[in-house]
């Protein structure tokens, strides 16, 4: 089985929170979620499920290209 390949997903958790003056702690209960797994979403998850995603957006009142984005090979290596 080939290694497996780091993904390039970004989440803007942390700037979203910032802009609406929330804490993790605050969306993680208004979403259901241990701040644990938000924490885990905003580092390094492999993935998130869309009750999850539709439960940020509803109170974060944004849209999943909000949360995350695709992050391309240009803006990794700078070229």
């Amino acid at each position: 089985m080939p290694p497996e390949q780091p993904h390039q997903i970004e989440c803007h958790l942390d700037r979203l929170l910032a802009e609406r003056g929330m804490t993790l702690a605050e969306l993680a209960a208004r979403v259901d979620v241990t701040i644990a797994n938000l924490s885990i979403l905003k580092n390094r998850a492999k993935a998130i499920r869309f009750s999850t995603l539709s439960a940020i957006c509803r109170e974060l009142d944004c849209q999943p290209g909000d949360v995350l984005s695709y992050r391309t090979s240009d803006r990794r290596t700078g070229s």
